[in-house]
């Protein structure tokens, strides 16, 4: 089988199951692999071009380091006798804080480090729901929490509503005084003539913010202080994360041709299975548990920027081993439309090791011995194997280790990738036209029962 491994600034990315070599007709031909990544070539000139020229400010953000400063500083004053951090903010003003979050074990109960139970609690309020956030400020003891609201715009409906309902549940428990204390925005700068809502009623409760960076949108502010707060929440080593970034940038500097880079790779395959071979769902499974909201992240990520004027294609979020058992049947046997991409994390060695006595009488004879994380890796080595061999186009991300910098590498790897993809289809990745046509509809309904 032909094996096309590049190697990434912190980890392996390999599409050899992707091509005629390994699935057959099925795969891309050498020729046509090359051509699609001669298609790309000029983009990555132009990205090149977009960084030396301070054209794209995502690849510049990795080497700033004033707004972590200004963070830091600002998560330490509102920290001080807090129990609970509380997050308001949707799509991409929370799922790049949630998959930072996570890599420190936020949503996975029992994993904590002794560091971040000592540090306040975090939760994500990211969807608006009436029961839900009824039950929240009912429950919380507002007086030992602090809520981080984040809107770009500072018109985003949801975000402004859980906002207002809040302000209002610390009035009615005579926190008024305490409001300042309690608050923290993250919105964009004052500009004359736009209205900032959110901006504006902080403002009138004296409210401290922070500066949201005017030329990164939400689905790519993962790196920015809107990403970085939840990880300095808990714990992380935030400067890692941007140095991780930063290697994927600095790869793009150095590469010689769109195959020396693997976002440009990746993107030349996502598009070309696309048009050759009629793929219409991208599916991204991570293999372990700190990268599941990676998953939902690349959803937005992916769907957001490329599903325009009838281009694009539908991102799946699942997580193995886990939907081995609710998807992977349609991915190996239902219409041949998906491509998958399975993130390995190196697991061998690690977690209880099953008693192979127990093992035998549960006749699970094949279990004894081993470690979990040993049953893990050999389930995300046999997966992609067999897809392969059901001509079903894969492509594997080994980390030899997941950390701040691994996972720094990883989001910029994605949102790189990403902005190729929708360069290589001759659209624009970053805004999002389709949605608002529903946000204007919203108000219309709102005002007529109003």
């Amino acid at each position: 089988m032909q094996d096309v491994q590049h190697h990434g600034s912190n980890f392996q990315h390999n599409i050899s199951g992707c091509l005629e070599a390994a699935i057959g007709e099925h795969g891309l031909a050498p020729s046509a692999y090359a051509a699609w990544l001669s298609r790309i070539e000029p983009h990555v000139a132009a990205l090149k071009d977009d960084y030396r020229e301070n054209r794209l400010a995502l690849l510049r953000i990795v080497e700033d380091t004033a707004d972590i400063d200004a963070a830091e500083a600002a998560l330490a004053r509102l920290s001080v006798g807090a129990k609970t951090l509380v997050f308001f903010g949707t799509g991409g003003s929370s799922l790049g804080g949630q998959t930072l979050a996570q890599i420190a074990g936020w949503k996975i109960p029992g994993v904590a480090t002794e560091g971040q139970k000592s540090r306040p609690r975090t939760r994500f309020y990211d969807n608006l729901d009436g029961e839900t956030l009824a039950g929240v400020l009912n429950t919380l003891d507002l007086a030992e929490t602090r809520f981080i609201v984040t809107s770009k715009s500072g018109g985003t409906a949801e975000t402004l509503a859980q906002t207002i309902a809040t302000l209002s549940a610390v009035k009615a428990a005579g926190l008024e005084a305490q409001i300042p204390k309690l608050f923290l925005g993250i919105t964009e700068p004052e500009k004359p003539g736009k209205a900032n809502g959110l901006r504006t009623l902080f403002a009138e409760f004296n409210i401290p913010m922070l500066e949201h960076h005017t030329g990164i949108g939400g689905r790519f502010s993962c790196l920015t202080n809107v990403g970085m707060m939840p990880a300095i929440a808990r714990g992380l080593d935030i400067r890692a994360i941007r140095a991780g970034a930063k290697s994927v940038v600095d790869t793009l500097q150095a590469s010689k041709s769109a195959e020396d880079f693997t976002p440009a790779v990746g993107a030349a395959m996502a598009v070309a299975l696309s048009k050759e071979k009629g793929i219409k769902t991208l599916v991204m499974m991570p293999y372990a548990d700190r990268l599941g909201r990676l998953a939902a992240w690349f959803v937005q990520l992916w769907a957001e920027s490329l599903g325009k004027g009838g281009e694009g294609t539908s991102p799946i979020g699942a997580l193995g081993p886990l939907d081995q058992h609710s998807q992977l049947q349609l991915f190996m046997d239902g219409p041949r439309e998906h491509y998958l991409t399975i993130i390995r994390v190196a697991s061998q060695g690690v977690g209880p090791k099953i008693d192979p006595g127990l093992a035998k009488l549960a006749c699970a004879d094949m279990l004894g011995g081993h470690t979990i994380g040993d049953i893990v890796a050999a389930q995300a080595h046999a997966v992609p194997e067999a897809l392969a061999r059901a001509g079903r186009p894969v492509r594997t991300i080994d980390l030899a280790k997941l950390d701040e910098k691994t996972l720094g590498a990883l989001l910029m790897h994605f949102m790189i990738e990403t902005i190729l993809a929708g360069r290589l289809l001759g659209l624009d990745p970053f805004d999002q036209p389709a949605v608002e046509l529903a946000k204007v509809l919203t108000k219309e309904r709102l005002a007529k029962g109003a």
